[in-house]
């Protein structure tokens, strides 16, 4: 496989979205494995040089792909052109939020048409795009809808334990009444298909009980017996390697030990938790059954560090590099190709 295209979204340009990127985009192994395309705005990137202190060339590339040697050089998609009050360090705006979406549909674009072979998402402000209109809980649910995906799944990943999402950005309180039979299965089964996919063949999954001690025989609850061990059971009679319901309070031990390779929670705090107790500098957001692949990193736009060039671009490196490895596999797995016409992007 040539080095793949990758597109990268700027994130929150107020943030330490282009920061990180430099830095990322500065490792030699990065340059050695992929073709960076930023997607973002120009006068943002060339301030996260500046701070950044990096000898990289700032390259504009309004359409088209990186060539194969990008060496020393950042490539760059200008998709905004904030003014400096737009993009002012430590807080959101508006039309730094429209700009993010911005970025992030070209991303889809790109990825949908082939001309990119995934996508890693710099941090976005979540705020920022509420107030410019673009109402989504975050990355995940965006990119679903401009990929035309129902059927889809977050997880959180290291090199020492993944975990994925029954329910994502929700509120404790509505959690038990949208753990459902049907929701578990899916969730089970789009993970086991992912990961088979991309990462292990026939992977090993736990499934975590949503109260403590598994309900206690419905003392702490019943949402074990009612919903998640039948979803369990179904899917073991699939042929998907999975087991549970089981205590969260002990499973994670066992699964950083390598037994699972995957673990399937129930709420976002269940799984995020103890995935950044883990990888709190290297852990990647990974979007599980989409069309296309997508990463980011696992943090947000650190507000309080943007501009200082002191925050961690592990992550952002992690995402990208996860990304490469993602679309490796899937080259490597895929069939033939034809000359059979593209279908139409789902976006417009």
């Amino acid at each position: 496989m040539t080095k793949p295209v990758i597109a990268i979204t700027m994130g929150d340009p107020c943030g330490i979205g282009p920061e990180i990127i430099a830095m990322a985009l500065a490792n030699p192994e990065i340059e050695s494995i992929c073709r960076p395309l930023v997607l973002g705005d120009q006068a943002a990137m060339e301030r996260a040089l500046a701070v950044t202190g990096l000898p990289l060339r700032l390259e504009l590339l309004p359409e088209g792909v990186p060539p194969k040697n990008t060496k020393g050089a950042i490539f760059l998609r200008p998709l905004s052109h904030l003014a400096p009050t737009d993009m002012e360090y430590g807080g959101p705006s508006s039309d730094a939020g429209d700009a993010m979406y911005c970025y992030i549909k070209e991303a889809v674009h790109l990825c949908l048409s082939g001309e990119a072979a995934a996508m890693a998402n710099g941090p976005i402000s979540k705020e920022a795009m509420n107030r410019a209109g673009h109402y989504y809980p975050g990355h995940t649910e965006l990119v679903a809808e401009l990929t035309g995906c129902t059927d889809y799944v977050m997880m959180l990943a290291g090199e020492r334990l993944r975990v994925t999402l029954v329910t994502i950005h929700e509120a404790i309180s509505n959690v038990p009444r949208l753990v459902t039979f049907d929701k578990v299965l899916a969730t089970i089964r789009t993970t086991h298909r992912s990961l088979h996919t991309y990462f292990r063949k026939n992977p090993r999954l736990a499934v975590l009980a949503l109260n403590p001690h598994c309900g206690e025989k419905g003392l702490f609850g019943d949402e074990e017996r009612r919903f998640i061990a039948p979803a369990v059971a179904a899917a073991r009679a699939e042929g998907i390697d999975v087991h549970g319901p089981l205590s969260a309070d002990m499973l994670f031990y066992f699964a950083a030990q390598g037994d699972y390779d995957g673990v399937v929670c129930m709420y976002h705090d269940q799984g995020l938790i103890p995935l950044k107790l883990l990888h709190f500098h290297d852990g990647v957001n990974v979007t599980l059954g989409l069309p296309i692949i997508r990463t980011s990193v696992d943090h947000g736009t650190a507000y309080d560090l943007a501009g200082t060039g002191r925050a961690s671009a592990l992550s952002m490196a992690a995402a990208i590099k996860m990304a490469v490895g993602m679309a490796k596999t899937a080259s490597e797995n895929s069939p033939p190709k034809t000359n059979k016409k593209r279908s139409k992007s789902a976006i417009t």
